[in-house]
């Protein structure tokens, strides 16, 4: 079942155990070989982008890169 939403990659500094999964809103969570962690998640709205962002500033874990995908094109006036 796919959550409608707004979907984001999220990079962070150290491998996060993937414990953390449900409390960051069940972001997929894969470890890379660098030595870094990407989270795969999908928020309501961008409240709940801040809210993840929110919980992960908490856990004291670097951000290094948040990319959206999959955002519908914008209606620019």
């Amino acid at each position: 079942m796919t959550m409608p939403g707004e979907r984001y990659e999220v990079r962070v500094a150290g491998h996060l155990d993937p414990c953390w999964s449900a409390w960051l809103g069940d972001a997929a969570v894969g470890h890379d070989a660098d030595g870094t962690t990407t989270l795969r998640v999908t928020v309501a709205d961008q409240a709940g982008l801040h809210g993840l962002l929110g919980r992960l500033r908490d856990l004291g874990v670097p951000l290094l890169a948040l990319q959206a995908l999959d955002l519908p094109p914008r209606d620019d006036p």
